[in-house]
């Protein structure tokens, strides 16, 4: 069993079920303490490789993923593997899509879809989940 993050680490975001994901922005450098042991990365072309296990979901900046099927997959299986490893979801600014993914995770761990938004806000950062659609696309994440 991995160690998952600390709930005070940078970007850690809480799941009600008190899973631990990590946030972050790709064009940002990695912040210290310990790496991720799994990352979904949401980028519009192909990530840069890591030294830890990684699964590229594609979706381009200000956009849905491209695959609803493949994003549910990939997300569900992050949520999976929250509960003992150290998971992180970055995009390329860490707001939008990260957000975006981390409120579909919110809804995963049962926040309702209509609250999930506002949750991350809260809890990850102010400005997460940047479009009209990213906010739809959470809504409709449960059905």
């Amino acid at each position: 069993m991995t160690t998952t993050w600390h709930a005070s680490d940078p970007g850690v975001l809480r799941l009600p079920s008190g899973r631990l994901v990590r946030g972050r922005g790709l064009r940002r450098p990695l912040p210290a303490g310990p790496t991720p042991t799994y990352a979904v990365h949401l980028l519009g072309t192909q990530p840069p490789e890591v030294p830890w296990e990684a699964c590229w979901l594609r979706w381009p900046d200000f956009r849905l993923p491209s695959s609803h099927t493949r994003a549910r997959a990939v997300l569900g299986e992050a949520w999976d593997r929250a509960a003992t490893e150290r998971v992180e979801v970055a995009c390329g600014g860490g707001r939008g899509r990260t957000g975006t993914a981390l409120a579909a995770l919110a809804v995963l761990d049962g926040v309702p879809a209509d609250r999930a938004v506002e949750f991350v806000r809260r809890h990850y950062h102010h400005r997460a989940v940047e479009t009209p659609w990213q906010k739809r696309y959470v809504r409709r994440f449960a059905a």
